[in-house]
């Protein structure tokens, strides 16, 4: 179950460790997770060698947590997984200034996913689609033979389709095989069901079988998320409704940059997944295909855009929302076996695929709220860089508590944070 309450107050004041321990007391996680997160090696080598091949060790990042988050009346802290500051900060940021309407509300669809058959070779491509489509019922019945447990919970394939298309190897046939997978990704359930009735189909058709495989653009799968922002919530001066009606307008002039320029959606989109990744990375989930089918979507059937859509209402509010496929599962894959991504699910308290896929895509829409407003006011690298000069202070060699001294004594200075100014700071500390 989700925790109760996401707006942890001073979170990010305290210590690693109190974190730790405030977190598995909110959401009753057990000893053995909380060493998961405490232990920098939590994936041991014997288990990091059953996942891939030639291992010679395993590589560890951070995990942060953002706060904040109400999405369909619940509360909850969200594990990211990333390299990159000002991340975690910004959609715990964005995520607290959608209260007053409630938080994030998700419309996802079924978790259906497409697996594709190519059938090459058909002297009458369009005559043996229409026999493919004429088989529908016995091909599905086929397939769901093949994975009588998925049926029994309520999935298994649930449709075919074909389509002739034109290659530079000729016109070919492709059939889809539409796939209910319930709480799993599904990229196991969906090949073997297309790899079960390719001989099938190739007697229908009369033609050869090539390829058997899911396919990663998965637009039957679609998560979406809204949430409606208020010019009090987007201010920065104490509820000022003026000033958050002016950033609201910069918001919205920035996302219609993204919507009719592909330079700029693509770097909007990029935004957009250093939070979605991040979540995906933390709970053990195939963030590849997820990052493919995102941005193959923002392209889909139109020339590549924004992932999502921000508009004003007729009462001044900022709307905004975000629809893209999330191929995730809750079922198999590294998140039964990683002892940190079983810790990172149990703090988010998710029971469905559905419900994590409304997570993720209610931390992108955060995320991408984070950046717009950012460049629409400050700029991106303002507060980037003020979360970013601890780092810069460990590259120009800061040791211990001179990291944190660099890092405050620039930040109460102001300006322009650079690598230059930042060694004369350390050099400054050293000197007194």
């Amino acid at each position: 179950m989700p925790i109760e309450n996401s707006r942890i107050g001073g979170f990010y004041k305290l210590s690693v460790s109190e974190r730790r321990e405030l977190l598995a007391e909110i959401a009753e996680l057990s000893d053995e997770q909380v060493e998961a997160w405490a232990n920098s090696g939590e994936l041991d080598e014997e288990s990091a060698d059953r996942m891939i091949e030639n291992v010679v060790g395993t590589y560890s990042l951070p995990i942060g947590v953002a706060t904040n988050f109400v999405i369909d009346g619940a509360h909850y802290a969200i594990p990211f997984v990333l390299e990159e500051p000002s991340v975690v900060a910004a959609a715990s940021n964005m995520a607290k200034r959608c209260l007053a309407n409630g938080g994030f509300s998700s419309d996802n669809d079924d978790p259906v996913m497409i697996g594709q058959i190519q059938v090459v070779g058909c002297e009458d491509p369009d005559g043996a689609m229409e026999s493919i489509l004429a088989a529908k019922d016995e091909l599905v019945s086929n397939c769901n033979e093949v994975d009588p447990i998925l049926v029994k919970f309520g999935g298994g394939c649930r449709d075919l389709s074909a389509r002739v298309i034109e290659t530079g190897s000729g016109r070919m046939v492709i059939v889809h095989i539409h796939v209910d997978c319930r709480d799993a990704m599904g990229a196991n359930a969906v090949n073997t069901m297309a790899e079960t009735i390719a001989p099938r189909v190739e007697e229908i058709s009369g033609g050869t079988v090539i390829l058997r495989i899911i396919s990663n653009l998965a637009v039957l799968r679609l998560a979406r998320i809204s949430a409606v922002f208020t010019p009090e919530e987007m201010s920065d001066r104490g509820q000022d409704a003026k000033q958050g009606s002016e950033v609201i307008d910069g918001v919205i002039q920035a996302y219609h940059f993204a919507e009719a320029d592909p330079f700029r959606a693509t770097t909007h989109n990029k935004g957009i997944m250093n939070a979605i990744s991040a979540v995906a990375l933390a709970c053990g989930q195939d963030w590849r295909a997820i990052e493919s089918g995102a941005h193959s979507y923002a392209s889909h059937e139109r020339t590549y855009g924004s992932l999502t859509k921000w508009s004003k209402d007729d009462d001044g509010n900022l709307v905004g929302s975000i629809e893209l496929p999330m191929a995730v599962g809750l079922v198999g894959g590294a998140v039964r076996v990683h002892p940190a991504a079983q810790a990172n699910v149990a703090l988010l308290g998710v029971e469905s695929a559905d419900e994590l896929a409304k997570v993720m895509a209610a931390s992108g829409l955060a995320q991408n709220l984070g950046a717009l407003r950012a460049l629409a006011t400050v700029g991106i690298q303002a507060g980037h860089m003020k979360l970013h000069v601890r780092n810069m202070a460990v590259t120009a060699g800061a040791e211990g508590e001179e990291v944190d001294k660099v890092a405050s004594m620039l930040r109460e200075r102001g300006g322009r944070i650079t690598q230059t100014s930042v060694i004369e700071a350390l050099e400054e500390i050293r000197s007194d």
